[in-house]
């Protein structure tokens, strides 16, 4: 670097540095004057080539975008969608529950997401990485979300092990939980009592399955069929990210892809059975009264929140391995779009087979039923004269049996009661509102067996879930691996061989005859009120301490083209304050709500809530504070210069990114001195670029802010630059 530099005499000078500005200039390389445009004996108005960034860096890059766009789908779009989304739709209203959903996926989910986008392809940087640049004091941001990734890993794929245990046993015909088991007592057989008080697969699911303890303070030991299970859905996870997104990339070509085929199979065959036109019906019915709810809004911003995977450093991993002009904005529009049209086709997949399952439970009633009413009519307890003339016991109706059950309720309305009659309607039946693994492995289930070639379907249903554990799994796993692996240098694949040894000893803790317990525990409490605050954290983060108009700066010189104007006031204002908002709403409910969990009591053959025991308690909340200690302990350690502020690792490409704008300011201004003109005042040899100006100002932005260190107040102003 030539000495006359304004760099050089601004290192030479008192004027303070910042350490990623002096880091970078160690790395910049010798500048060849003689083909500079400085060179006055050179050939006059000979074009000098500016000084470019390689493509390749030394990191990882996608294959293609479609490789890229399936990887954030698959991670985006998981179980979630599947037994989460139906479950919420139903209960809050219906169709009318689809109207507060998309509104908040327009004003919080795509620009959230379009934000985890932006900055990663930007700084091409896992999360640790990124916020350590964005605001070295907020660095923890980083680290609670590698925190959080651990947690949700640790027990979701603990479900993907269920998923394998049920996919192997569906190779067998009858499936084994399409009847329960015969007890024998020498010559006497019995129906399996647990079994018989509450389903086959009901019992299939607690008991064959989980073989669970009546209570989480029960350990029972370890169930040997899960442990297996589990090292084999490990061992899947570690092959598929082993190598990295070289790895990964090609597994998300049929991981994402096939669960549409499923899909798209199930709603096909499910609009062929008897009754599935009523659950849709039922489904998409709008109970508009439910749209003034308040919890209804919470719980769609929830559903928006997790199903596109903020916060988790997921999105921001797989982004950070784009080029940094790909248009980040289109992929987050798309990506949430096709997110929630997966929703919508699991939620048509689902009430279309669920609405088969409460035709065929709602005749059984009447066939029930109705012998109970022939059972009084031959003992005298009713009286012939109460039965319609046209109604036919041999070929029972349910309209028939409404009629029946109208009158007979109205005769002996004193007495009523002790005939233990029950209404039948087939819409109390659709109303039972089932969600996760009730959902996946008993609701659904019981509708397969069903099927004609049952055994089929429910092999296709189950690889269906393991891959959409999967997808998400990758992407999980992705947002652990990159940003330690951009900090240190370490091997990738004995790293990953390792996070997966552990996770695997760790998540022993899930496959004890209690584990399902501790899983409910970690779904509740490691990632909801820990995520929601790491998300708030990078909107305000971005929008009020980079800078909303920065950052639009950056989106532009990045995308070539301004934004549209309201992203500036949603990352703004719109976004954090429904964030916070959803931050009170989700402390108030979780005040308010007992801690607890649903206990099978085999006694009973039944749910029942229980509290947590104080152990389980402190459990809880420690999983919240360890998720989200990181956050207070990097901001005092960098704010007490305890730790470095994390700039001077940088990556490659933007080291070199930065460094080029350096070298050009300074050949414009040492061109500028040669050719008499004071700095500044020249006019440039290039088309003039417009400067961003924020919504509703005339001032443009200011170039000289955009530090790496500004939320420390230590950036570099030009002489006679005023501090914004």
């Amino acid at each position: 670097m030539p000495k006359n530099s304004k760099v050089t005499q601004r290192e030479q000078s008192h004027e303070h540095v910042t350490e990623s500005v002096a880091d970078l200039l160690a790395h910049e390389e010798p500048l060849d004057y003689k083909s500079s445009s400085l060179n006055v004996g050179g050939a006059a108005g000979k074009k000098v080539p500016q000084l470019e960034v390689p493509e390749n860096d030394g990191r990882p890059a996608w294959n293609s975008k479609l490789q890229y766009i399936l990887a954030q789908v698959g991670f985006s779009v998981g179980l979630g969608n599947v037994w989460r989304f139906p479950y919420l739709c139903q209960k809050n209203g219906g169709g009318a529950y689809l109207v507060p959903y998309f509104i908040l996926l327009l004003i919080i989910g795509i620009p959230l997401f379009f934000l985890e986008l932006a900055v990663g392809q930007k700084i091409r940087r896992g999360s640790i990485g990124v916020w350590n640049y964005v605001c070295p004091s907020l660095g923890g941001i980083g680290v609670s979300s590698l925190m959080v990734c651990g947690f949700v890993g640790l027990y979701y794929n603990v479900i993907i092990g269920w998923s394998i245990f049920y996919f192997f046993q569906s190779f067998q015909y009858p499936l084994p939980w399409s009847e329960c088991p015969i007890r024998r007592n020498g010559t006497l057989a019995i129906v399996e009592p647990e079994c018989d008080k509450s389903s086959a697969t009901t019992y299939f699911w607690y008991r064959q399955t989980l073989n669970t303890t009546s209570t989480i303070a029960e350990s029972g030991g370890l169930n040997i069929k899960m442990t297996l299970s589990l090292l084999v859905a490990w061992i899947i996870v570690c092959l598929a990210v082993i190598r990295g997104i070289a790895s990964s990339g090609k597994v998300m070509y049929f991981s994402s892809l096939f669960p549409y085929v499923v899909l798209f199979c199930f709603l096909v065959r499910g609009l062929m059975l008897k009754g599935s036109v009523d659950g849709i019906a039922h489904m998409f019915t709008p109970k508009l009264e439910k749209m003034l709810e308040p919890q209804v809004w919470r719980e769609a911003a929830t559903q928006v929140f997790f199903a596109l995977g903020l916060g988790f450093g997921g999105v921001i991993a797989f982004s950070s391995y784009n080029k940094i002009d790909n248009n980040c904005h289109f992929d987050a529009v798309l990506v949430s779009v096709i997110n929630f049209l997966t929703s919508i086709l699991a939620t048509l997949v689902v009430f279309a087979v669920l609405g088969f399952k409460a035709n065929l439970m709602n005749e059984k009633c009447v066939v029930e039923n109705a012998e109970k009413i022939l059972g009084y009519l031959n003992s005298n307890v009713l009286s012939h004269d109460l039965i319609p003339p046209h109604v036919n016991f041999t070929h029972l109706t349910t309209a028939d049996y409404a009629e029946m059950y109208g009158v007979i309720k109205t005769v002996k309305e004193g007495s009523f009661s002790q005939l233990g009659l029950e209404p039948c309607v087939l819409e109390d039946e659709l109303n039972k509102a089932v969600q996760g693994t009730g959902l996946a492995f008993i609701a659904f289930t019981e509708a397969m067996t069903h099927f004609p070639a049952s055994p089929f379907w429910s092999v296709m249903f189950f690889f269906m879930l393991i891959n959409l554990g999967l997808g998400s799994m990758i992407g999980t796993m992705t947002g652990i691996t990159t940003p330690v692996l951009d900090t240190y240098k370490v091997q990738k694949e004995l790293f990953t061989v390792c996070c997966c040894i552990v996770a695997f000893f760790c998540g022993l803790l899930f496959v004890q005859r209690s584990g399902n317990y501790f899983v409910t525990m970690f779904d509740d409490y490691s990632a909801g009120l820990p995520l929601t605050v790491v998300v708030i954290l990078e909107n305000l983060s971005v929008a009020w301490i980079y800078g909303t108009k920065r950052f639009m700066q950056d989106l532009e010189d990045m995308l070539g083209f301004r934004p549209c104007k309201i992203y500036f006031y949603l990352w703004k204002y719109v976004s954090p304050l429904f964030l916070i908002v959803l931050i009170s709403a989700t402390v108030v409910e979780m005040a308010i709500s007992p801690p607890g969990y649903n206990a099978w009591v085999e006694e009973l053959a039944q749910e029942r809530f229980q509290s947590y025991p104080p152990w389980a308690l402190a459990m809880c909340f420690a999983l919240i504070v360890v998720a989200m200690l990181p956050l207070p302990l990097v901001y005092i350690a960098r704010r007490f210069n305890l730790i470095s502020d994390g700039s001077n690792k940088l990556s490659v490409s933007y080291r070199k990114t930065m460094m080029k704008d350096i070298s050009n300011l300074e050949e414009q201004d040492e061109a500028r001195s040669i050719l008499g003109a004071k700095p500044g005042e020249a006019p440039s040899s290039g088309p003039a670029r417009k400067a961003y100006l924020a919504p509703g100002t005339n001032k443009p932005l200011d170039p000289n802010s955009l530090s790496p260190n500004s939320c420390y107040g230590t950036k570099n102003t030009a002489p006679g630059m005023p501090h914004r």
